[in-house]
């Protein structure tokens, strides 16, 4: 291979790093080559050793990429020397020796098989974005070279890092490659204070045009991008636009990286696959909408949702040099200049539901997180709050071991949440629409109006060829080809309640678009929505916010639908209180489903103890004077609390 990149100045020292201590950490920044120029150098001065290779890419369309790469480097097809493994697609063969997986197949494959036999050596890429795969991923490789394969090979590969960290950890040496770029003039250009951000973005594209070859712009989601081509289209604008995303065939991300590394002048509207994943060639210009979408832990839906949060320094930083690979560049930030950013990304193990962590390590024999080696250990209150859910349904049993049902979960290959409701659909005769809504979950919405489930469900039945790649997602899921029993529009509402109890709300009296929910916190529909006035719905998404919540996808319910719910999870209380108005002792029993009261009525006749207990509550709201003492009495009690005052050691 010709030297051509700035990593290659350091593999000699990398190798005799990972000859000496088996383990490695290698910094570089965005552009050098290390995803592609690493692996290669490895596989021809590593290869002789026995095993396979196996390298992770946080993202399906960067290994995909990379391996196709790589593999015409060697002028091989990929699946040969070189291939790769997703989730959802595989190209290998016996032949290969370097395969490029994305983050959660490497946890399958050790939980399969603990030794890990067959690899010589893991490299984990990109690992500076540290999602909650990478950070399982590397505790369950530290544990098998402890117990297991002292043989097995490490390098963690990062673009930007703080290395001291990780260094300690691994107890491993730090090879740095500073790369070669160029200077990158930054200039800040925020949107006006009512106007679109999408809009003000076309106009940033428009202005660079002049001396542009390749346009790089960053947006957080493909509604965002299509919205940028949208304007770009209507304003006549002459150079070819090309959209680069995680959703778009792996031919299709070819061409546009093939057109870009071609020298003509275009446009990418990318999402941050295009930050460090992928490497676009003949970048001139950077525009930075300082956004991106990530998973953050959502409460009322009790999983992880994708939400559009501000980026911080260092993505800023790996997005502006984007522009600076050929000779100076320009980048343009969409955001003040005086805005605060935080320094780095939190880790994904600090703000995402861990429900797939603990059902993993459960998998491994592990229930408590401390038995394992972290780089950031799970925060206490997420693991056990994922544990208590587990356990509710019935994927762990009491002493958090994996059960039966667990198991079948985890060898689905999504999150248990949307395990359970795959299992559940087969049981109750409905595996194909259980599918498709847990396609549609794990996935970014299909329609842009409305929240009802049902549309969904329905543009999937009208318009299959339009969707696709979630079609074949849920076929994937359906583990054969069953066929529903009966009508989802007749029995998808008890199937979801009894799955997700959690998530039931009931509209509040008085009010068309705000519920409560089972578990406590309010939602609320968008105004106008074709659902408003629903009496009950099943909450599967909404914008994240702690506080009213606006829902996003909603499936409405009926009365027969709650039959089994109420049953199983719904009890009868008592509430005994004051009456401040009528100055008297109350009580009343309640059946609730959770935070939602279903039936209220009075209690006829209170017990002395009972009302004591609402006498004592009055007195806590009210103070004494609701206690009819005299005078005479009060006064006494008032010399009492002097001498008590005075001469407290002697008074009880």
């Amino acid at each position: 291979m010709q030297n051509e990149f700035p990593v290659d100045d350091v593999v000699a020292p990398l190798l005799e790093a990972l000859q000496q201590s088996g383990c490695a950490i290698l910094e570089a920044s965005p552009g050098a080559g290390k995803s592609t120029r690493v692996p290669l150098s490895l596989l021809e001065r590593f290869g002789s050793r026995p095993g396979r290779i196996l390298m992770l890419e946080p993202r399906r369309v960067a290994a995909r990429s990379v391996a196709t790469f790589m593999a015409s480097q060697l002028g091989e097809p990929v699946g040969q020397t070189v291939g790769y493994r997703t989730r959802t697609d595989t190209r290998v063969s016996a032949a290969t020796r370097l395969e490029v997986v994305t983050e959660g197949v490497l946890t399958r494959m050790a939980l399969s098989d603990p030794e890990l036999q067959g690899i010589a050596l893991v490299i984990f890429d990109e690992f500076h974005e540290r999602s909650l795969n990478a950070d399982l991923g590397l505790a369950l490789v530290r544990e098998i070279r402890e117990a297991f394969r002292p043989d097995l090979g490490l390098l963690v590969m990062s673009a930007t890092l703080d290395c001291g960290p990780l260094e300690a950890m691994l107890e491993a040496p730090v090879i740095r490659s500073e790369g070669r770029s160029y200077p990158v003039e930054v200039i800040y250009r925020p949107s006006a204070s009512r106007q679109d951000w999408r809009d003000h973005c076309v106009q940033q594209i428009l202005s660079v045009t002049a001396d542009a070859q390749v346009i790089l712009v960053f947006l957080p989601g493909r509604g965002d991008i299509r919205r940028v081509a949208r304007g770009l289209s209507e304003s006549g604008y002459g150079l070819p636009v090309r959209e680069l995303h995680g959703g778009l065939p792996l031919a299709q991300q070819q061409q546009v990286l093939e057109a870009a590394a071609n020298g003509e002048p275009l446009v990418v509207l990318a999402t941050n696959v295009a930050e460090t994943s992928l490497t676009i060639e003949g970048v001139t210009h950077v525009i930075d909408s300082g956004l991106a979408r990530e998973p953050v832990y959502d409460p009322a839906r009790h999983r992880s949702r994708l939400v559009t949060r501000r980026i911080s320094e260092a993505s800023a930083r790996q997005r502006s040099g984007r522009a600076g690979r050929l000779g100076p560049g320009c980048c343009v930030r969409l955001w003040s200049a005086s805005e605060v950013m935080a320094s780095h990304q939190k880790p994904e193990i600090a703000r995402v539901a861990l429900d797939p962590l603990v059902l993993d390590l459960a998998r491994w024999g592990c229930r408590e997180p401390q038995q394992m080696q972290w780089l950031d250990l799970p925060p206490v209150a997420a693991w056990n709050s994922a544990v208590a859910r587990l356990r509710d349904g019935g994927a762990l049993d009491a002493q958090g071991g994996l059960t039966t049902f667990g198991a079948a979960i985890a060898g689905l290959g999504v999150e248990p949440a949307l395990g359970m409701l795959i299992l559940a659909g087969r049981e109750q005769g409905l595996p194909v629409c259980a599918a498709r809504v847990a396609a549609l979950l794990s996935e970014r919405d299909i329609l842009s109006q409305g929240v009802d489930l049902r549309s969904r469900l329905q543009a999937l039945e009208t318009s299959p060829d339009r969707h696709r790649s979630l079609l074949l997602e849920a076929q994937r899921l359906l583990a054969g080809d069953p066929q529903d029993r009966q009508d989802w529009r007749q029995s998808l509402g008890a199937l979801l309640a009894r799955v997700y109890p959690r998530q039931l709300a009931r509209l509040r009296q008085g009010e068309g678009n705000r519920y409560q929910m089972m578990d406590g916190p309010g939602v609320q529909l968008p105004p106008g929505d074709s659902l408003s006035g629903t009496s009950w719905l099943l909450i599967l998404d909404t914008d994240g916010q702690p506080r009213d919540a606006r829902i996003r996808l909603a499936m409405p319910l009926d009365e027969t639908d709650l039959d089994s719910v109420l049953g199983d999870h719904a009890q009868w209380h008592e509430q005994i209180g004051w009456d401040r108005q009528r100055q008297r002792v109350t009580g009343w029993r309640q059946r609730r489903l959770g935070a939602i009261v279903l039936h209220s009525q009075p209690i006829a006749s209170l017990t002395a103890e009972q009302q004591v207990q609402g006498l004592l509550e009055g007195l806590r709201t009210d103070g004494l004077g609701l206690l009819p003492w005299s005078e005479d009495c009060r006064q006494w009690q008032a010399r009492v609390a002097t001498l008590a005052a005075v001469e407290g050691e002697h008074w009880p």
